[in-house]
């Protein structure tokens, strides 16, 4: 693999983390972390869709809008594609496997107006990825979108066995630990510099 996929790859999982530094994906990220096997199905299907949506509207934005010069009808066809996709894994999912389909609830149709999702299908076309890198970039956000999921979910695990002070049970210590988290994944992008 060629050095600037593996700077797609780290970047998208730690230094630019959608839902970390970006904070693309907080609905489902805050919604789904309590339990950390929905998480990781969840973060499953994130994946799967990143990586598909990236392929699909790359191939769109280059083959169809460019080349007929409508380019300002991307984010209606990103969005068409996106809630394809996500039909189809909603789908699977209920026929593959119920209990994971039923824990995830309604945050998997979600996945459709998951901001994170479209964010990246637009940033595909703002970097002007090659086909390569626009797939590499998809699959690596939906990783680091699942490797934040997961964190928090065995945070949040973690604190249910803990005492918290009643004023900050339940959501509101969940927006201290994910703003922690925060901070220590934005420490990745002075790395960089």
């Amino acid at each position: 693999m060629s050095a600037s996929l593996w700077a797609i790859i780290i970047g998208a999982i730690f230094v630019n983390n959608f839902i970390l530094t970006r904070f693309l994906g907080l609905c489902p990220f805050f919604g789904v972390s309590k339990k950390t096997k929905p998480a990781f199905g969840m973060g499953l299907a994130v994946i799967f869709v990143m990586a598909l949506a990236s392929i699909v509207t790359w191939a769109a934005y280059n083959w169809i809008l460019v080349p007929l010069k409508i380019e300002y009808l991307q984010i209606i066809v990103f969005i068409l594609v996106i809630a394809t996709l996500v039909q189809f894994v909603e789908l699977f999912l209920k026929k593959a496997n119920p209990i994971l389909y039923k824990s995830l609830g309604i945050y998997l149709p979600l996945i459709t107006t998951n901001c994170a999702v479209l964010g990246v299908a637009l940033l595909n076309v703002q970097e002007d990825y090659s086909f390569i890198n626009a797939t590499v970039f998809g699959a690596a956000a939906g990783i680091g979108f699942t490797l934040a999921l997961l964190l928090m979910s065995g945070i949040r695990e973690r604190l249910e066995l803990s005492k918290v002070p009643k004023a900050f049970d339940g959501l509101p210590i969940a927006f201290i630990v994910a703003a922690l988290m925060s901070m220590a994944f934005l420490a990745f992008s002075g790395m960089i510099q």
